[in-house]
This record gives structure tokens, C-alpha cells and sequence, in this order.
């Protein structure tokens, strides 16, 4: 029995393992003797063995349980499920020789670790790293671009060393299921442990904020074309969290498209891969909105064009030639464009 449910966060940000909990309880009513159970939903270290193994002990069966996160990359043609190493824990030795034996049934390489423990920290680090250096990237973007540097030049020359660098892009903040939330299951145990998580808390401060970030350069941009963001037309290229794909879950593009609706911005978007927004936690009880075609006409009648996604199939070209103004978030266009404002 594998689990691969949601572990969201609650309002305040706690962490939410009421699916995980909600599926431990459905698998107890029809545990089997000697089953293997493997949790794959990420969660703070020491789920597996406490809170689900607990909720367990008393269904009167023998079983065997461990941890292995999943382990996926959305839009990634060069990475599949079977190539990518499986990260296995077990909660005892004989669970680990178990799930370290069903996955290399279908997975290149399985990498063990001690325990279950062991496997939810590797998941949580992942997903801390990525959190960090997206942050510290994007606080080098808002302070290089004060400079007047541009933040995709020093990035393009720092990625030529061969050693001692690995390339994070700037963009409008984070998005996706797992980097704008699971950091945070961490902070939250270390809490237990009478411990600080600073880092985890700036890059989340950070990334929170840099939506906001790209509504204050459409702002200043928008005014330096004579305009004020009420009453002015903004479309919108991209709301997913990331280039190629659909998933809207945790995007950036909800809160910039939120915020410029309460300054008085008449919004659109266009996004080849999502036909209509969802209603999610960052855009409740909205009107609903469909991605428009992106034609010459509709281009020319927006007073800005913000470049949220960097989606491969959006004709920029078009964009550039007949846009008053592109406000660009991703790094699309070259510093100096005619009418682009980098944000």
C-alpha cells in the first residue's frame, strides 16, 4: 500500500497530515497480515514512525512500514519516474529490505537510508535547498536591478565556473505542492526541539513578498508611460507555477493578478496550458476567468503585458512587436528591449 496524498499547510501555517491520516485510518480497516506500507507524501521527520505507525499498532496485525518520497519534476523530459534515484527508509530493517526490494522492481536506483526518519529529512532538505536559493536569488535580483546590473547577465557568466555554483533562476516568487510549503513542516518540528529555522522563515518572507515586488515595477513602469494601474489593462502571460506545465497550485501569478484587481486593473490572462483559473486557497469566490487568444489585437489593447510564465509555446515575438509595454518577471527579453520593463 503506497500513500501519495496532500500535506498542505493549515491558515497559520502548520502542517495539515489530515489526508495522510484520513488514508492510514481507510488502510487499518483493511490491513492485511505481513502488508507493506509506505508513506511518499512529504512531511516532517518522524511522521512515519510516530503518527502513522501509532494509528496503526492497534488494527492487531503484523505489518511492515517505511518512508519513500516522492520524487518528481513537472515538465522535465530528461528525468522519469524510473531514472530517478528512490530514496528508501524503513522503520524497522526488515520494512526497509521490503520497500528497497518493491521499488527496484521498477526504479533504476534505490538508495537506502537508516530508517524512515532518515528518508522524510532527505525530502525536507531537497525541497529547503530549492526554497533558499530561490529566495536568495530573487533578493540578488530586486538588489542588483537597483544597481542598474542585470541580474540575468551575472547569472549567465556566474553558471560558465565549473565548480562552485549551480544556476538558480530569479522569477515572481515560488510555486508548485511542495517548495512554497513543505520547508515549513521542518520549521515547525524544529519548534518541538525549542529551535529556530531562520533561514527557512527569511526565504519564505522573501519569496512571499516578490509578487507584490512585480506590482510595484508594473506600477512604476505603468507610470512612466503616464498611466495609473486603476482603470489600465493587464494581461497576464502565464499562470502556472512553471514553464511548460498546467498546474496552477501555489502560483505567483494568483496573488499579482489579485493585487492589481484591488488596485483597480482590468485583468486577463493567456496560458496554453490552463483554459480557465481554479478556485484555490490564494483565489477565492473570483469571477471566472478563461485564458484569451494571444493575437496581434489583443496584445495592442493591453496597457501592460506581465510575463509570469515563461511557457515556451507563447509567440514573444508578437508579444515584443505590438505590446505598449511588457513587464518582464522571467528573464524573457534582453535588457535594453524597447519597451520592457525588467521586474
Amino acid at each position: 500500500m503506497i500513500i501519495c496524498v496532500p500535506t498542505p499547510l493549515t491558515e497559520t501555517r502548520d502542517p495539515d497530515l489530515s489526508y495522510v491520516m484520513s488514508t492510514v485510518t481507510q488502510i487499518k480497516q483493511r490491513l492485511r497480515h505481513g502488508q507493506l506500507i509506505v508513506l511518499e507524501s512529504t512531511t516532517y521527520p518522524g511522521t512515519t514512525s510516530g503518527e502513522v505507525a501509532r494509528a496503526l499498532n492497534d488494527a492487531g496485525k503484523d505489518y511492515f512500514l517505511a518512508f519513500s518520497p516522492e520524487r518528481e519534476d513537472p515538465g522535465n523530459a530528461q528525468h522519469t519516474t524510473t531514472t530517478i534515484p528512490k530514496v528508501v527508509g524503513g522503520c524497522d530493517s526488515d520494512a526497509g529490505d521490503l520497500a528497497e526490494a518493491l521499488y527496484a522492481e521498477v526504479v533504476d536506483r534505490v538508495v537506502r537510508v537508516t530508517d524512515a526518519s532518515t528518508a522524510e529529512a532527505v525530502k525536507i532538505t531537497e525541497n529547503v535547498f530549492r526554497a533558499v536559493n530561490i529566495a536568495l536569488v530573487n533578493e540578488l535580483k530586486v538588489v542588483y536591478e537597483q544597481m542598474g546590473i542585470d541580474i540575468w547577465e551575472v547569472l549567465d557568466a556566474a553558471a560558465t565556473k565549473p565548480f562552485g555554483f549551480m544556476r538558480f533562476n530569479p522569477g515572481p516568487g515560488w510555486g508548485g505542492h511542495c517548495i512554497p510549503l513543505d520547508p515549513f513542516y521542518l520549521s515547525w518540528k524544529a519548534r518541538e526541539f525549542g529551535l529556530e529555522t531562520k533561514f527557512i522563515e527569511l526565504a519564505g518572507e522573501i519569496n512571499r513578498n516578490m509578487p507584490y515586488y512585480v506590482v510595484g515595477r508594473t506600477q512604476l513602469a505603468l507610470n512612466d508611460h503616464g498611466k495609473a494601474v486603476r482603470g489600465s489593462s493587464v494581461l497576464l502571460l502565464g499562470m502556472a507555477y512553471k514553464r511548460d506545465i498546467g498546474d496552477t497550485r501555489e502560483s505567483p501569478a494568483f496573488p499579482v493578478a489579485q493585487k492589481l484587481l484591488e488596485l483597480g486593473a482590468r485583468v486577463a490572462f493567456h496560458d496554453p496550458y490552463v483554459k480557465e483559473l481554479p478556485e484555490t486557497r490564494s483565489w477565492p469566490n473570483r469571477p471566472v476567468m478563461r485564458s484569451i487568444a494571444l493575437t496581434e489585437e489583443a496584445v495592442a489593447a493591453q496597457d501592460a503585458i506581465i510575463v509570469v510564465t515563461d511557457h515556451s509555446k507563447v509567440d514573444y515575438a508578437l508579444v515584443q512587436q505590438h505590446a505598449k509595454l511588457i513587464v518582464d518577471a522571467r528573464g524573457v527579453y534582453p535588457r535594453g528591449t524597447s519597451n520592457v520593463f525588467k521586474a
